[in-house]
């Protein structure tokens, strides 16, 4: 499997394909404009950030635990502290 670090110099179409390929589907939140997805790949969850209104993925970062977003996360599901 690909090391968070690998996946971060990926572009963002392969960044895509990647996790649509072999990511896990967590659960999604919404975020101002933004519908955000939580995935899983490997050992480390990702959030992309899909402009709704636009159709289109703007962008792909990694899970920052000390977000504001995480409220939004841990009212629903409790994720691995060691996974994070």
């Amino acid at each position: 499997m690909i090391t968070s670090t690998e996946f971060a110099e990926l572009t963002l179409n392969d960044k895509i394909s990647l996790l649509y390929e072999k990511g896990t589907f967590v659960m999604a939140i919404r975020y101002y404009g933004y519908k955000v997805n939580l995935y899983l790949l490997g050992n480390y969850y990702l959030e992309v950030f899909v402009n709704h209104k636009l159709s289109l993925v703007e962008k792909i970062v990694p899970l920052d635990p000390s977000h504001s977003r995480m409220k939004f996360y841990s009212d629903q599901i409790r994720l691995p502290r060691e996974a994070y």
